[in-house]
């Protein structure tokens, strides 16, 4: 009831809001109200043409610039910036927001002003009119603010055209855009000023080179690229990038001017983003809207940005008007990209700027929360979002965890090695620490004046393969500090986190990740009044360590001074349900006071405890193992001890999480359940049957279990270590901005080769050191299929053979994973899955792309972790290294059995090369129009070669003759992120997996008509066929599936005992298909390569031949 009423009543302010919304006065900005431009008045020219920018030009006054302070000289260009340094030549068209120069962009879109269509007009100027009047636009924005600018930068675009593309549209012939931008700075600040006449925008969006479509312009700032040794995108913010909301440009206003838009760009309040003005269209001086009852929030979400409505606490957006008083939102969308706060109370300078409701867009879904009830925290909200994917919300997850998508949403789980909820994660056995604060009102016996504390210090530290817990709080008054020490759970709760989990249970962490809240109540028995416990856990810092804020009221019985408290080991149950955890107990303690005549009374007192935990689960994983429905929480070793000259309160429990029990069950006592087991504080306990286990060092560390030692920090740790050190030392009340990018290490430290900016929902791939891959960044939606050049580490332990284990006869299928070859029989099309078994071991290297001789029944392989090509016989015996010089990243790999030569792929060196089995005659076939080339294969008999490309820009398959002549576009239309490509010799048919567009599809390469054989991949990476199915191995399932092309069906899969990344596959046939081609018989007569044409060959000389015996000829 009471959310179906929220709803109703949101949807009755959004019809109340939007006729002020869109209120406004009836004069826009003329064209002659702009600032003056043009050569009369000193304004330089840019050239004209597309795609230019202008050289420096050279102020005489500092520009500020987020946190920048320094800034002498700007560029202007063609297509709507003002840079702040001078962009690159690769970015001189607009790409993908944000770029990696400064940038202020009035009008970001691809403008032209080829032969004559408009002219760009660029000056600073100094003269009093001008200055004078950029104060007072500045002055209407900001009117609290004193302002006085020493100098301006006035450019202006007059009459510029979009860039039209190669097929013109008609409806954007003979349009014009007009607009201006003013950047104004005075000693200590700079602002922007955009304006848009009545008329000045004619046209919204414009042809994207990149896109190869039209797109809407994009009203921004951009920091640019930061850091001096790792370079990575500053702050930067989205003002408007949809179509409505750059019309509204010239209808409405922020500064209470119609078309003209302010904002404070460089100031000590914008070193993390860039503040805009609110002044409301139709209002005079800010006025604001009084509403005695409700305060509501119109807000937007944004990618990257976890819809508002699932956070636990209530927040308020009020203006300055004071506790009942709301302030209109504005027309212009600001999507706080870089530099987006959790959600709170503005302060006087960073207010708050939202979204009017006519704007509201399919890509940015609105979240309209109404504030029901203070005082529970509890908001209720409806979302028209569509379903949250991993592409946008990847920075949720831990950077020790993977993300997946699943029909309703996304959920974390955190990789082997460490605990948590996926959210948060932290190393399986390492020691924990827990800091927090405590404040108290508490009455201590019969006294009615209460004892208060705050701001008092708890500290935590945990030795989790013990499951104790050690927790301390400071500062405790003596008239107090003994009479808190029976509430050892006020310190249990952290021992419950991390308690000892027995097989199939989990302790809190596990469950919670060490976010949720608790309220506790514990009443005394025989005595009058009651103590309230609550606690609110906030995950794990920048620092490493767990938070917790702790807030205690009520009664407690009085102890004497001196008196010591003893505590019974005990066992508690905790009830489990979703998103919230129950228990209730009843705990005795002794009491012994301090001696008196020679004796020490003592005596036994009770108290009942019950409590309720809170917490957010994951609901999308249906698969994902349900918790027991009780749990049983044993602790012992209970001590408890208040320090009078420190004024220390301490507890300390051993703790262990597992079924409910009577007595103590042989499973308790293997020495992970009652810590004897002996192994380092920085290892975890693996229990095995009965008494045995095994120690094993935590991620980070190495030894043999009993003995660990910190292994040192990879690049991305101590890059990730610098930004958000640096980001917390400009604030350190602040939390983190979400948008801050903050690259992700895998477990093992090393760069994690898909990168992720939450607040964009921008991937892409980067190289070892952390280096973007050009052509590899992703829109919103798509993650690339990128691949982890670095092997993991090898393991101490026994060596692994690598030998080759000999292929049974039959048929079967190879597929790769990091380090091994398996192979999977084949009888029929059917799986035997029982059977599958490692082929070949190759520790420490990543193998990605596998093809098969089945005429002397080798397997051959790409390699990326050194990176290298390298072969082995299924007959037996060690694999051999073929090529190791001058290669990038190979990746796909083919063999004309006929021919005897083998194709790779680089996608490093963006290349296809061709060699002799043996690795030596290579031969680069193509090294021009590739970006992201990775799947390829032959058709031997007929002499052609296919290949895939998933540049994100222009994904595309190409197919050419075997010597390199004929190339040609095969696929382009509608194709994601093309890896897989198989050629079946039998039907001729050519097949591909897309891991974009999430289908197989194939064709007869000679009657090139498409056929989508099945939809709703999950995210397929190579593919190989055999008889009516495809085989291809897939990234969220790690799994091989069987796909039926007569029927359009998956109808098996195959799940490795290891469950990790899987990457290519080929068949291993029994025997080779028939056929033959011009380079079958004595080499087609060539001296060295022999490359088959259709009906023919071509005699080719490797690259860089020295001598004069190879003979080239057709």
């Amino acid at each position: 009831m009471l959310a179906a009423s929220s709803r109703s009543r949101a949807a009755w302010t959004r019809a109340l809001l939007l006729p002020l919304l869109l209120a406004g006065p009836g004069g826009c900005l003329s064209r002659q109200e702009l600032f003056p431009f043009g050569p009369a008045h000193g304004d330089l020219e840019l050239e004209d043409g597309d795609d230019l920018v202008s050289p420096a030009l050279e102020l005489s006054g500092a520009l500020r610039f987020y946190d920048r302070s320094d800034i002498g000289s700007v560029y202007v260009t063609t297509n709507g910036i003002i840079a702040t340094n001078e962009p690159p030549a690769k970015e001189s068209h607009p790409g993908l927001f944000p770029p990696t120069f400064g940038a202020v962009a009035p009008f970001l879109a691809d403008l032209d002003t080829t032969d004559g269509l408009g002219k760009v007009y660029y000056r600073e100027d100094f003269s009093p009119s001008v200055t004078q009047r950029a104060a007072e636009c500045v002055q209407r924005g900001f009117p609290e603010i004193s302002f006085q600018p020493s100098t301006v930068v006035v450019v202006t675009w007059e009459s510029v055209a979009p860039y039209q593309g190669p097929s013109r549209d008609p409806d954007q012939e003979g349009k014009r855009n007009t607009f201006q931008a003013v950047l104004a700075s005075s000693d200590s600040s700079s602002y922007a000023i955009f304006l848009y006449p009545e008329d000045g925008l004619q046209f919204h969006t414009t042809f994207s080179k990149k896109e190869n479509n039209l797109v809407p312009a994009v009203v921004a700032f951009s920091q640019g690229s930061v850091g001096y040794l790792w370079k990575s995108n500053g702050a930067y913010n989205i003002f408007a990038n949809d179509r409505e909301s750059i019309e509204n440009l010239a209808k409405s206003s922020n500064s209470g001017q119609q078309g003209v838009w302010v904002f404070e760009i460089g100031s000590p309040a914008t070193t993390s983003g860039v503040v805009p003005a609110d002044v409301i269209l139709g209002t005079e001086d800010g006025a604001e809207y009084d509403d005695e009852d409700e305060d509501y929030v119109l807000v937007t979400t944004h990618p990257g940005l976890e819809d508002v409505s699932t956070t636990p606490f209530p927040y308020k957006a009020l203006r300055r008007g004071g506790a009942d008083t709301y302030s209109v939102p504005s027309v212009l969308s600001p999507h706080w990209a870089a530099t987006e706060k959790p959600l709170g109370p503005p302060t006087e300078r960073a207010r708050s700027f939202q979204l009017a409701v006519e704007t509201f867009h399919q890509q940015h879904p609105q979240v309209l929360d109404v504030d029901e009830v203070e005082e529970t925290g509890v908001v209720f909200s409806y979302n028209t979002d569509s379903r949250q994917t991993c592409a946008s919300n990847r920075h949720q997850c831990s950077v020790h965890a993977e993300c997946r998508d699943y029909a309703t949403g996304f959920c974390c789980s955190c990789v082997a090695g460490y605990m948590g909820n996926g959210r948060q994660c932290v190393a399986e056995g390492s020691p924990q620490r827990v800091n927090g604060k405590v404040k108290g009102r508490i009455f201590v016996g019969n006294s009615q004046v209460p004892i208060v504390f705050e701001n008092t210090d708890l500290h935590s530290y945990v030795v989790m393969n013990h499951g104790r817990s050690y927790t301390a709080i400071s500062t405790i008054p003596e008239t107090l500090g003994y009479s808190l020490l029976p509430l050892a759970p006020v310190g249990g709760i952290i021992g419950w986190m991390f308690a000892v989990e027995q097989d199939g249970f989990k302790n809190g962490f596990s469950i919670t990740g060490g976010e949720f809240t608790r309220q506790a109540e514990v009443t005394f028995v025989e005595h009058p009044g009651k103590l309230i416990i609550k606690q609110r856990f906030s995950g794990i810092d920048e620092h490493g360590h767990l938070t917790i804020d702790t807030e205690l009221e009520g009664r407690v019985p009085q102890i004497p001074f001196g008196s010591s408290v003893h505590i019974e080991p005990y066992t508690e149950l905790y009830h489990y349900s979703s998103s919230v955890i129950t228990s209730s107990s009843t705990r005795e303690y002794t009491v012994t006071e301090p001696e008196r005549d020679g004796a020490a009374p003592s005596r036994i007192y009770t108290y009942q405890w019950r409590q309720t935990i809170t917490f957010q689960e994951c609901v999308h994983d249906a698969s994902r193992r349900a918790l027991p429905g009780t749990q049983q929480l044993s602790v012992d070793s209970v001590f408890v001890l208040y320090a009078q000259e420190e004024r220390i309160l301490r507890y300390a429990l051993s703790n262990s999480i597992g079924p409910v029990r009577e007595g103590s069950p042989d499973a308790l006592q293997n020495p992970c359940y009652i810590g004897t087991h002996g192994c380092d504080t920085n290892a975890a306990c693996r229990p095995g049957s009965r008494t045995q286990f095994t120690c094993e060092c935590s991620i980070g560390f190495r030894g043999d279990g009993r003995t660990c030692y910190e292994v040192e920090k990879t690049r991305c740790q101590l890059e990730r270590e610098h930004i958000l050190g640096a980001a917390r030392a400009a604030d350190p009340q602040r939390p983190i901005p979400l948008g801050l990018f903050v690259p992700e290490c895998d477990e093992h430290g090393h760069y994690a080769p898909t990168q992720c900016h939450g607040s964009t929902g921008y991937c892409w791939c980067v190289d070892r050191d952390g280096r973007e891959v050009e052509g590899t960044r992703t829109r919103s939606g798509m993650t690339p299929p990128c691949l982890s050049t670095v092997a993991p580490p090898i393991h101490q332990g026994p060596a692994v053979p690598t030998a080759v284990i000999p292929l049974p006869p039959g048929t079967h299928l190879l597929f790769a994973q990091t380090g091994k070859i398996e192979r999977l029989p084949l009888e029929g099309n059917t799986m035997r899955k029982t059977e599958a078994k490692a082929l070949l071991h190759v520790p420490a290297k990543v193998i990605i792309g596998l093809a098969f001789d089945c005429v002397d029944r080798v397997v051959y392989w790409t390699d990326i972790s050194e990176p290298s090509i390298g072969r082995a016989s299924l007959h037996g015996g060690e694999p051999t290294i073929i090529v190791r010089q001058d290669l990038g990243s190979p990746e796909g790999i083919a063999l004309d059995h006929l021919g005897r030569n083998i194709f790779w792929t680089d996608s490093n060196l963006d290349r296809i090369e061709v060699a002799r089995l043996d690795g030596t005659q290579r031969r680069v076939l193509f090294e021009t129009d590739l970006v992201n080339p990775r799947g390829i294969v032959t058709d031997s008999v007929r002499g052609n070669l296919y290949w895939t490309d998933w540049n994100r820009d222009n994904p595309k398959i190409e197919t050419s003759y075997m010597d390199g002549t004929n190339r040609r576009i095969l696929v382009q239309d509608d194709l994601g992120l093309p890896n897989g490509l198989t050629f079946d010799a039998f039907s001729s048919q050519l097949c591909w997996v897309d891991a974009g567009t999430k289908r197989a599809e194939c064709l007869n390469p000679i009657q090139p008509s498409r056929r989508r054989v099945l939809e709703g991949l999950h995210y397929p990476f190579a593919v190989t066929s055999f008889g009516k199915n495809l085989y291809y191995t897939d990234w969220k399932m790690n799994s091989v599936v069987a796909l039926d092309l007569v029927i359009s069906k998956e109808t098996d899969a195959f799940h490795p005992h290891k469950q990790t990344r899987l990457y290519g596959i080929t068949t291993a046939l029994s025997q080779c298909p028939q056929g033959h081609n011009y380079c079958s018989v004595n080499n087609g007569g060539c001296t060295h390569l022999c490359l088959a044409t259709p009906g023919s060959r071509t005699c080719r000389c490797p690259d860089n031949t020295l001598g004069v015996d190879c003979i080239e000829r057709k």
